[in-house]
């Protein structure tokens, strides 16, 4: 898979740069300014747009169907980016962001000039296409499911500048210092108000939302923050010493452990949906295999449905919080490699993998298992549309696509995908 045929998304209809066709035409070099119309939004966010000569741009800050003045941050013989200055014909689906710190060039949400409706059907055209152009799936149902827009981020990883809390700015290094953040759960948004973190580089902040516990993990240490007496803190020093802290979540009917290092969704109300979409499509499964199963989440929903499940997890923070949540559950748990564990039959396979995906070995170990149907759980489109060619490749078929908006006023995909054996 080319890196430009992963990236190049809604709109783009799917056609490569013309052999040649830079030539016919001066391309633009970096700092030039250039009038370009976009066509569709690339996996990333960045809207398409060619240059006369015929040379993809990626142009951040920019819609489908917009005309915009852009300036040439980088170039390439294949494509090149652009940042827009000045929007001379805009899409309706514009509008201000509403966080000032977008203004000061905060990188955390590109997304904030789009409406919430627009941002969604983006979002399924995106999926849609990279399974078309990537997978060769078409003919594929794209649903998504929406959720609040704001206040909804129960982790969030920042920088630490004078004390106080900041995010890179959009594509660079520099710290960009906020007092407050749009999507930010409000148990977090008051540590940006209240906290001091000197002595910390970066921290990690997390909250259970409907447990209304909170936790810092600070690098490469915790001795100097000043934070609410509730907060817990932990310094990377501490956990790379043999430290143990962990927070408690609520989400799909069952109360979760999770430790400082262990991923969990970003929002409870997400999970929900998620373990939603998991659940419904056991259909009349009796056995399921857990694959990346992290604390459970997956896991401990199929198992309370009474299948019989093996959840493997390779992470061994998270393994100890699966075995700590899942106890009492008919769940087998095995600590490892996913890639080197022995598949065993079952008639269900849930799949969450990094944003790396599966690859063709992760999908060799899910066509072992010999399941009617598989489910992937993927937070990258392009990983996805590789994924599905590879699983239909081997016999499934590709039923669904629901594409669940963890991250409103960001292009982050997640998506839940659904392939059925004949």
């Amino acid at each position: 898979m080319d890196d430009l045929d992963s990236r190049a998304g809604v709109g783009a209809g799917g056609e490569r740069p013309i052999p040649g066709a830079a030539a016919a035409a001066p391309a633009a070099s970096p700092g030039a300014t250039v009038e370009l119309a976009t066509t569709g939004v690339a996996v990333g966010g960045d809207a398409v747009a060619r240059e006369p000569g015929g040379r993809v741009v990626f142009v951040r800050g920019a819609l489908p169907e917009e005309r915009v003045l852009a300036r040439i941050t980088e170039a390439r013989r294949r494509f090149a980016r652009g940042e827009v200055l000045e929007v001379l014909d805009p899409s309706p689906d514009r509008v201000p962001p509403p966080c000032p710190h977008v203004a000061d060039g905060c990188g955390g949400c590109s997304w904030q000039h789009v409406t919430p409706e627009a941002q969604r059907r983006l979002k399924e055209g995106i999926v849609a296409d990279t399974l078309r152009r990537v997978g060769h799936v078409e003919g594929v149902p794209v649903s998504s499911v929406a959720l609040p827009d704001r206040g909804y981020r129960t982790s969030l990883r920042c920088l630490v500048v004078g004390g106080g809390l900041a995010f890179r700015r959009f594509h660079g290094h520099d710290a960009v210092p906020v007092r407050s953040c749009l999507v930010a759960h409000p148990l977090l948004d008051e540590l940006f108000r209240e906290g001091r973190f000197d002595g910390a580089e970066e921290v990690e902040l997390r909250a259970g939302a409907r447990t209304g516990e909170r936790l810092v993990v600070a690098h490469p240490t915790a001795t100097d923050l000043v934070l609410p007496p509730d907060v817990l803190t932990v310094g990377t020093d501490e956990l790379e010493a043999g430290a143990a802290a962990w927070y408690h979540e609520e989400a799909g009917g069952r109360r979760w452990r999770v430790s400082a290092l262990s991923f969990f969704q970003v929002r409870p109300d997400g999970a929900d949906v998620l373990a939603g979409l998991v659940a419904g499509a056991a259909g009349d499964a009796t056995t399921a295999v857990d694959l990346y199963s992290g604390v459970g989440l997956f896991a401990g929903v199929l198992a309370e449905r009474e299948l019989e499940v093996v959840a493997v997890e390779g992470r061994a923070g998270a393994a100890a919080d699966a075995r700590h949540n899942l106890a009492g559950l008919p769940v087998n748990l095995v600590e490892g490699d996913v890639l080197a564990w022995s598949p065993t039959p079952a008639d269900l396979v849930v799949a969450d993998p990094s944003r790396a995906g599966l690859g063709e070995r992760g999908v060799e170990v899910i066509a072992a298992c010999d399941p009617r149907r598989v489910v992937v759980v993927a937070c990258d489109p392009a990983a996805l549309g590789r994924d599905a060619g590879l699983l239909v490749a081997r016999g499934f078929g590709l039923s669904e696509v629901t594409v669940v908006d963890l991250f409103p006023h960001t292009p982050h995909v997640e998506a839940v995908a659904v392939f059925d054996r004949p």
